[in-house]
Formats: structure tokens, C-alpha cells, sequence
């Protein structure tokens, strides 16, 4: 078996008013937020679920059951940061993380560092192994329609 190993994480959302956005770690203030069993951190969800198809493990459901009442409300940068114990103990590294968020809105340009530092600093590595990306779906589909948001990610491990 290689000692690079490769996993992709999906996750999408719903827009409610009165509930924080927080992506990757950070809120958003003024905007509508994420419906979810934790803090609904789409792009955090997306990087667990990459980080544990890498490792060969299960995947955020079964890690953090959403029927959990622990998990309720949860700040998903310590579900990922838990998770990164998960994929040391099973003898993985990160070596890099892709984050792409999916959504009209918000722009993320001016607070992409912060990002990036928050999802490197519930990892325990540098932010120049992870990115944050964004792109639009130009209207179409739930994401352009502003009724969600979603995130894909990419998370390249090798053995410790």
C-alpha cells in the first residue's frame, strides 16, 4: 500500500436567518447561517470527511452522530481537530488540505488567511498546507439560488 493516500469530503447546508454562518471557523456576521446538528461549518465538515476517507476510516456521521446531544451546536473546528487525532492515531500525517466553498455568498477574499489559519490550527500544521477556495454556480441550483451553501474538499495524508 502507498504511503500517500488521498480522500475527498462533500457537504451542503441550508440558509436560515437567525442562525450564525461560520465557515471554516470564522462567522460571518450579517448573513444568513447554516442549518446543521453542530455549527453546520460546511467547509469543516468537508475537510473531516476528507481527512477520514484518506485515513480509510468511517466517515463524519459515524464519527459525530447528529442524533448526539454532545454534538449539538458543536463548533466544528474542535470536530476537526478531534478528527486529526483520529487520523494521527491511525498512523497519518497531513500533508495537504483543498477547500473549495460552493455559494453565491459570502465572499470570502478578505478573511481567507484567517481561514486557512483556523483549519491549519485545529490540524496542528501550517496554513500553507491548506487552501480556501470559493466559486460561484453563476444562479443555478440551490447554491445559486442562495437557499444553501456546500463545500468540497481534498486532504493528502501519508504515513507517519
Amino acid at each position: 500500500m502507498s504511503d500517500l493516500r488521498v480522500g475527498i469530503g462533500v457537504d451542503a447546508h441550508a440558509l436560515s436567518e437567525g442562525v450564525p454562518l461560520v465557515l471554516a471557523g470564522v462567522e460571518f456576521a450579517g448573513e444568513p447561517g447554516l442549518v446543521g446538528h453542530s455549527d453546520g461549518d460546511v467547509i469543516a465538515h468537508a475537510l473531516i470527511d476528507a481527512l477520514l476517507g484518506a485515513a480509510g476510516l468511517a466517515d463524519i456521521g459515524e464519527l459525530f452522530p447528529p442524533g448526539t446531544p454532545a454534538w449539538h451546536g458543536a463548533s466544528s473546528i474542535s470536530l476537526l481537530q478531534q478528527t486529526c487525532q483520529v487520523v494521527r492515531e491511525a498512523g497519518f500525517e497531513l500533508v495537504n488540505a483543498d477547500c473549495v466553498l460552493v455559494g453565491e455568498r459570502p465572499r470570502i477574499a478578505p478573511v481567507r488567511a484567517e481561514m486557512r489559519a483556523r483549519l491549519a490550527g485545529a490540524m496542528g500544521t501550517e496554513p500553507d498546507r491548506v487552501t480556501v477556495r470559493a466559486t460561484t454556480t453563476d444562479g443555478l441550483g440551490f447554491t445559486g439560488r442562495g437557499e444553501g451553501l456546500a463545500a468540497q474538499a481534498v486532504a493528502l495524508l501519508r504515513r507517519a
